[in-house]
């Protein structure tokens, strides 16, 4: 019987660390899109482009390229975009590290999928096995450890947001591949500043879709029979 409780307890702390990591790679998700770009550039303050790319030029050229990331299309997606005047948008450089975002977002798709089908064959087995309370009580946890570990992301960005930016690419990206320079194409359409505001509002996200997770999930008080 011990073995049993403490088989469940384990699989209650699998089910809240992935339940952090689906609720992260949805918010993840809902960036990669136009939509986010459109939003972005239209914050207070955010820099204007040095090298002449206007507002216009930068809703253009950022969405075919946040579009590759998702698409089934190769890299001559974006080897074929090119300014008027003929030459390419973007460098080799650039289509490189390219490439390696979208091996790095199609590989986050995949474990989205894995976490999804994986938290639902936890449920129904807990349903099955008539232990749903412990499910309900793993997803609870799970929403309060991703409002903790969120809340420690944020502090990291309000302190130091160019270190967690180079921890994040030196994780995924072999060095060297990911640092360009300012008059490139992607650092035109994606400054610094747009990443920042993106961290922040992926964590937004995930703030609020913990906090929905815990209220759906949160011991109800029984009601006393009449």
């Amino acid at each position: 019987m011990k073995h049993k409780e403490n088989l469940i307890k384990v699989l209650m702390c699998i089910n809240s660390v992935a339940i952090f990591f689906m609720i992260l790679t949805i918010s993840i998700r809902v960036l990669i899109t136009p939509a986010y770009a459109r939003f972005a550039y239209r914050l207070p303050a955010f820099p204007d482009d040095s090298y002449g790319f206007t507002f216009e030029d930068r809703l253009h050229w950022s969405e075919p390229s946040i579009k590759y990331l998702v698409n089934n299309e190769g890299i001559s997606y974006l080897e074929d975009l090119k300014f008027e005047d003929g030459n390419p948008i973007f460098n080799e450089r650039e289509l490189s590290h390219m490439k390696d975002v979208k091996s790095v977002v199609s590989g986050m798709r995949l474990a989205m999928a894995v976490l999804a089908i994986g938290i639902l064959v936890s449920l129904q087995a807990s349903i099955h096995s008539g232990k749903k309370q412990y499910f309900l009580k793993a997803m609870h946890f799970g929403g309060w450890l991703t409002i903790g570990l969120i809340l420690a992301i944020l502090l990291f960005i309000a302190l130091s947001f160019d270190t967690i930016f180079s921890w994040f690419h030196q994780l995924f990206f072999e060095s060297g591949t990911w640092q360009f320079y300012t008059s490139d194409t992607l650092i035109r359409l994606f400054p610094l500043r747009f990443w920042r505001d993106a961290f922040i509002f992926v964590a937004l996200q995930s703030l609020l879709y913990a906090g929905i997770l815990i209220f759906f999930t949160r011991n109800k008080p029984q009601t006393p029979g009449l």
